[in-house]
């Protein structure tokens, strides 16, 4: 057995992993990265974010394909099937790989695709998928393994019409009708995609309200739009029992209802990918959902051993993993490169999509804060019209008396990019995040970006 020393060994090559990686090779640490695939990216690259994305931006192609009255002179409505639109998503997968490839080589950090698991503090055991054995001895150890999606003992997940978050990649047809359990934010992006494809989907949710976490109104507007693409929700839902028939499956609910379809695509939850990585070895436990705990600097219970990334929970986010690894070498090489990442803009790529950053109207109200509302709707917007986007609306919240922003929510056409302009203003120092900046200045015209001068101005005449 081959024993290699490094300064920082990194085990898991999504968002987390490499950020820590890069971030500790640009400080001058010897570098190694373990994933278990055969190929860098993680879950991320290869089952998660980049195909859902993919796969959803090719459905959005076609639906406004299909319902674009300037489209009717070159040929009528097409309907493609689920295979057809993955294709696309596996292009942009291995170019992704080729990408991510390219910066381990020019950063010079070594890879070794296997199984990594603790012998020690210190040591790490690598499986290689040849037969072989590695032992990687490093200063500090950085768990960024991801997570998988939660699966409970009595579903058949090996049931040829019964798919996770992971497996729906395999989906050799394109169903008539779909069963989605679980209304979170994987739940709420794949009810898009298969709905833009002409699947009726049946969206199971164990809450009385789509994706609670977010400003009420933008979740009403969801819910809404949900309601008019083919998409039956069921709130308050808990499942009671799951029967595989040859062709189909029947989702038995407490409540006493019977839903039978071609498939289930079960979206309830992930896990930490922690079960492989014998952490019993070194004294470190994971929670029931298989996660670790860290500190603020992502150090875990032992000191030279830290973790980032989806394996420690809140906010399972790749934009915030990648944040997190790069903190998380940042404490281990002191450059001055650490934060705690909390200020996190949430993206949910539902079709339309959806973005936020900072406090909503129920938390504002919960903490007595006298906050105004300014609203812009797409309806209105010229970029929107022109586009052929009018659903949605950038909605400001903002104190009343200083002007200070304190919210950004955003629901329709490129919602995820316009949020950050919001962000930028709000992270600015003293007087500088107020309402009047976007009164203030000048922007393009026709912009999405211009929604915000349009819902400052709505504000405003709120307040004067």
């Amino acid at each position: 057995m081959a024993v290699y020393n490094y300064d920082v060994v990194v085990i898991g090559s999504g968002p987390a992993g490499e950020g820590a990686a890069m971030n500790a090779a640009k400080a001058g640490c010897k570098i190694a990265m373990v994933d278990s695939r055969c190929q860098v990216g993680g879950n991320c690259t290869h089952l998660g974010t980049i195909p859902s994305k993919a796969l959803r931006h090719s459905v959005r192609q076609i639906m406004q394909f299909n319902t674009s009255q300037m489209f009717r002179a070159i040929g009528k409505p097409r309907w493609f099937s689920f295979p057809d639109v993955l294709k696309n998503a596996e292009t942009v997968i291995s170019k992704q790989v080729a990408s991510r490839t390219s910066y381990y080589a020019r950063n010079r950090i070594d890879l070794f695709f296997g199984t990594g698991s603790f012998v020690d503090e210190q040591t790490v055991e690598v499986a290689c998928a040849n037969g072989l054995m590695e032992k990687l001895v490093a200063k500090h150890i950085v768990i960024a393994t991801g997570s998988h999606p939660y699966r409970p003992a009595d579903i058949q997940f090996h049931h040829s019409r019964i798919y996770d978050s992971d497996t729906i990649l395999n989906l050799s047809h394109t169903p008539r009708k779909l069963i989605i359990y679980g209304a979170g934010v994987i739940g709420c992006e794949y009810a898009s995609i298969f709905s833009g494809l002409g699947v009726l989907v049946e969206l199971v949710d164990g809450r009385d309200q789509l994706l609670n976490f977010l400003d009420s109104e933008i979740s009403q507007a969801l819910s809404y739009h949900f309601s008019n693409s083919n998409i039956i929700m069921r709130h308050n839902e808990k499942y009671e029992r799951v029967e595989c028939l040859d062709h189909g499956v029947i989702l038995y609910l407490k409540s006493g209802k019977k839903i039978k379809a071609d498939a289930l695509l079960w979206c309830n939850g992930r896990a930490g990918n922690t079960d492989k990585l014998c952490i019993e070895n070194i004294g470190i436990k994971a929670n029931s959902r298989g996660q670790i705990e860290v500190d603020k600097n992502y150090r875990t219970c032992i000191p030279n051993i830290y973790g980032a990334g989806d394996v420690i929970g809140w906010p399972s986010l790749a934009s915030a993993a990648n944040d997190q690894g790069r903190s998380a070498a940042g404490s281990i090489v002191d450059n001055g490169s650490w934060r705690y990442v909390n200020d996190v803009p949430t993206g949910i790529y539902t079709i339309p999509e959806i973005s936020s950053i900072g406090k909503n109207e129920h938390e504002l109200t919960n903490a007595k804060v006298p906050y105004e509302v300014g609203r812009a709707f797409f309806k209105s917007m010229a970029r929107s019209q022109i586009a052929g986007e009018p659903q949605g609306m950038l909605k400001i919240l903002f104190h009343r008396e200083t002007l200070e922003i304190l919210g950004v929510h955003c629901f329709g056409y490129q919602a995820s990019e316009i949020v950050h302009i919001g962000q930028a203003i709000m992270n600015q120092p003293g007087k500088q995040n107020t309402l009047k900046y976007f009164v203030n200045t000048t922007f393009n015209y026709p912009t999405m970006a211009e929604a915000y001068r349009v819902a400052a101005y709505d504000g405003l005449n709120r307040i004067f």
